[in-house]
């Protein structure tokens, strides 16, 4: 790198005793920054040469690395973030329940979860350790929760089937819902409330519509 910006300098011109115009600039040099190539042009004739300064820094071509990408590979633009008492135990559970394959965890030093990061069908599923000195509760600490993780799965009855023999607790039976989808809902051992289902017919809005005024008038 050095030789060649070595070659790139002009030679001084003995022309009638005097050094050549262009003597007094100093050629890009070439230096690495990281993982990015930078140029810099040092001149001491800056108004002369910003021509030539243009030409040359449309000549240079710049390296750099692969460009990072916002959204991680694998990650969806949404991803449940789970607090849970007793961290450990909540994963073996989604792993026991729901088939999921832990991607990594991140234990903190007195041996709870600080992160870990799992895998349930095309989707992450994050979650944490309760940490009460940062206010950070689970739902059970909590008493109830607002949110429920809707899960689509290719066989609703086997897998709320699976994940009730895992230890989770039926709060609506499985059944045939008027927007379309076999549809059931379970409570984890950690308080987490999950819809588990199945699409089984696409219906429009007035369909929808007209089946909820239907269960609506249904109901005593």
């Amino acid at each position: 790198m050095h030789a060649a910006s070595q070659a790139l300098r002009p030679r001084q011109a003995e022309t009638h005793g005097t050094a050549h115009p262009y003597s007094k600039i100093f050629f890009p040099e070439c230096r690495f920054h990281g993982a990015v190539l930078v140029v810099t042009l040092k001149t001491r004739l800056a108004q002369p040469v910003f021509h030539l300064t243009n030409l040359l820094l449309q000549g240079v071509a710049v390296m750099s690395s692969p460009a990072v990408k916002p959204i991680p590979e694998g990650m969806h633009s949404l991803t449940p973030y789970l607090v849970c008492a007793n961290a450990a135990n909540a994963i073996a559970f989604y792993v026991k329940a729901f088939n999921a394959v832990e991607q990594f965890r991140l234990p903190a030093p007195d041996g709870r979860v600080m992160h870990a990061c799992l895998k349930i069908g095309d989707s992450m599923l994050m979650l944490t350790d309760e940490w009460p000195e940062h206010q950070t509760f689970g739902p059970n600490s909590l008493k109830g929760t607002p949110v429920t993780i809707h899960h689509y799965v290719q066989d609703v009855d086997a897998s709320f089937r699976q994940a009730v023999e895992a230890g989770a607790t039926v709060t609506l039976p499985v059944t045939d819902m008027f927007w379309g989808d076999r549809y059931g809902q379970v409570k984890d051992p950690f308080g987490h409330s999950w819809s588990l289902a199945t699409h089984k017919r696409d219906l429009s809005m007035e369909e929808i519509q007209a089946g909820m005024r239907d269960m609506q008038c249904g109901q005593p």
